[in-house]
């Protein structure tokens, strides 16, 4: 919002695109820590909770409909600015997505009927390139990959060479990787999670529960919902569903710390504290 004040002040529009595979969601609005009217400022923001909770978004979804959006900024003169920290969304938005086709429904159930050890093991044998990559107990990297092999008799690597409709060479970017303090990072996760349960959280996921989802759907698996859905079935007290859902909170966190270190391109700027200042990191971009 710092970055979005500072363009208004130039008079350049901005708006804020989310790049969070949760925060896509209506149904999470708790639990993802969607921004409110109040937090947004007036500033226009885009693709937050823009899909229902019964349909995925993949990435591919995600990435077709923030090219639309940061079009039609660019066309009204404004600079979006994306926010977010699901990998896999920017990554397809500016690398672009391998053109697999469409798996057959059979081989597709078969595969994922498998246990993992027999889907890995199959994976050596049909994939052995890809096989050497993915740790045996990753059972859905395991069985896409092995779904992929089976149903089109390529390797995925054969479809990732092919990628396309990545916007990252049109584009100006102005990228900026913000690495909070680690203790500082962790403290907040407990701290989040905590006032989420004093502040919806347990009626989102009854909501959720109320409507009778597939439990494989990602809006059924966000952080958080596994361990209240627990406790509302009485399986824990709430106690332990809060630890674990901050626990969890902390181990994504980790994670995203990771790939954000390493992931991105190595001139990509990264600020490893949390007292900087907007002007002396976006200087080019405010210049214009």
């Amino acid at each position: 919002m710092r970055l979005a004040r500072a363009l208004g002040e130039r008079g350049q529009a901005a708006t804020v695109i989310n790049a969070d595979s949760a925060q896509v969601y209506a149904d999470l609005a708790v639990l993802s820590a969607r921004p409110s009217a109040e937090e947004m400022q007036g500033v226009p923001h885009r693709l937050f909770g823009e899909w229902d909770g019964v349909q995925s978004c993949s990435a591919a979804d995600w990435a077709v409909r923030a090219r639309q959006v940061i079009a039609e900024v660019h066309e009204a003169g404004g600079v979006p600015i994306l926010v977010g920290g699901t990998g896999l969304y920017l990554r397809t938005l500016l690398d672009g997505i391998a053109p697999v086709p469409q798996i057959d429904p059979e081989v597709r159930a078969a595969v994922r009927a498998l246990p993992t050890d027999a889907a890995y093991a199959g994976l050596l044998a049909e994939d052995p390139e890809r096989a050497a990559v993915l740790a045996a107990t990753d059972t859905t990297r395991i069985a896409r990959a092995l779904e992929v092999v089976r149903s089109t008799g390529q390797p995925l690597a054969h479809w990732q060479a092919r990628k396309e409709g990545g916007i990252g060479h049109l584009v100006q970017l102005h990228p900026l990787i913000m690495l909070s303090r680690r203790d500082a990072l962790y403290e907040r996760c407990d701290r989040r999670f905590a006032q989420m349960l004093r502040h919806g959280a347990i009626a989102e996921v009854e909501r959720l529960l109320a409507r009778r989802l597939d439990p494989a759907l990602p809006v059924m698996r966000a952080i958080g919902v596994p361990e209240i859905a627990a406790y509302l079935r009485g399986e824990c007290p709430l106690e332990e569903a809060e630890s674990r859902g901050s626990q969890a909170t902390r181990n994504y966190a980790k994670r995203q710390y990771t790939w954000l270190r390493h992931q991105p391109p190595a001139d990509w700027p990264r600020i490893e504290r949390d007292d900087f200042t907007i002007q002396d990191v976006f200087a080019t971009l405010l210049r214009h």
